[in-house]
């Protein structure tokens, strides 16, 4: 124990990051690594289904009976939540972007387990993440030290974070009564933009429940506040809109058009809303900013770059279509005009996996 205390005092005062940082980023962290190793077993689990029963791309459920499918789903929920708990000890701003690596850690279980070519230019986009995850964890604020529920009630509550909830709350209103039943199918932004939103406001309940739970398992039960039972049904509420939007966005337009966007919205919203009403950045000087925003926009090309290229084959440019259809032997062209067949070699592409670009902020 007093070994684990003084490597914690050293790392402490190597990297200049607060105990509460560091057990954050070590959550982060693991989080990435059962998520993304959790998309490869699932996918495993499916194809082994697949095999011997309806595949799940065409409506069956066979795979629910596949052991190795629900070791799957069970690392991911280990995954989510070591990254809900994550969000209890680190700011947003340290926490979301290290999603990207669970990215990262899939494209490289994939070329290795199921020898799906990582291109070159894959690999250096896995670089890039690598490189923007550092920046921003060694630049990253000190969590705010928080000592009940309340607290974090008022943070909510204050005039500046009221006002971006309820822009927020307008923009997704409108895009889900207004945009999205015409202009949906049609347009990636509609979509992404409800799921980007509203994860904003989910990803701070989260925060904020997690901090809860964090004092309660200490000794101060914050289970007696009403916040606490008021942020809990905010996560339920946004996470279950989150979902369908998602579901709906995949099922509609590529993955790998999916994926960077709304990595990119998602973390964008979820950092101004973590500066708003966290009030990040009141404790750093311009200079760590500027590098941690250096670091985000760094992730942002490297998670571009992997998606842009998982698809490419040497000698042969991606040709990726925003739209897909919904199966693999459909033909011809939509009604805006867009190729259903990849214009390089006429084989139908592949349909979007959800697994490839969901993970919990």
């Amino acid at each position: 124990m007093g070994g684990a205390h003084l490597v914690g005092r050293w790392v402490e005062s190597y990297t200049g990051m607060s105990a509460d940082n560091i057990k954050g980023l070590l959550l982060a962290l693991s989080s990435s690594l059962f998520i993304g190793a959790s998309f490869i077993v699932k996918k495993k689990g499916l194809k082994k289904a697949g095999a011997s029963g309806v595949r799940a791309g065409v409506g069956g459920y066979s795979y629910l009976l596949e052991p190795l499918w629900w070791a799957g789903m069970i690392t991911m929920i280990v995954g989510e939540i070591a990254n809900f708990a994550a969000y209890a000890f680190a700011p947003a701003i340290l926490v979301t972007p290290l999603g990207a690596l669970s990215i990262i850690i899939s494209a490289v279980l994939a070329h290795i387990m199921l020898r799906e070519k990582l291109h070159i230019f894959g690999i250096l986009g896995c670089i890039l993440c690598v490189v923007g995850s550092t920046t921003i964890v060694l630049h990253a604020p000190p969590e705010r030290q928080i000592e009940s529920v309340a607290e974090v009630w008022d943070l909510a509550t204050e005039p500046a974070f009221l006002l971006y909830a309820a822009i927020v709350l307008a923009a997704a209103f409108v895009l889900i009564f207004r945009f999205a039943p015409q202009y949906g199918q049609a347009h990636i932004m509609v979509y992404i933009g409800i799921c980007s939103l509203v994860g904003s406001l989910s990803v701070m309940s989260v925060k904020a429940l997690g901090i809860a739970l964090k004092l309660t398992f200490s000794g101060m039960n914050q289970l007696v506040y009403p916040q606490t039972w008021v942020f809990l049904f905010v996560v339920v509420s946004c996470i279950v809109t989150q979902m369908n939007y998602l579901n709906k966005a995949l099922d509609t337009f590529n993955t790998a058009v999916v994926s960077p966007i709304y990595y990119t919205m998602f973390t964008s919203l979820t950092i101004l809303a973590s500066v708003i009403m966290f009030k990040d950045w009141d404790r750093q000087n311009p200079t760590q900013i500027v590098t941690e925003m250096c670091g985000f926009v760094t992730i942002l090309s490297g998670t571009f770059l992997l998606h842009k290229t998982k698809d490419m084959v040497d000698g042969l440019p991606p040709n990726l279509p925003i739209r897909l259809p919904k199966h693999a032997d459909e033909d011809g062209y939509r009604t805006e005009g867009i190729p259903l067949r990849s214009a390089a070699d006429g084989i139908p592409l592949r349909s979007p996996r959800a697994t490839d670009s969901f993970r919990s902020s």
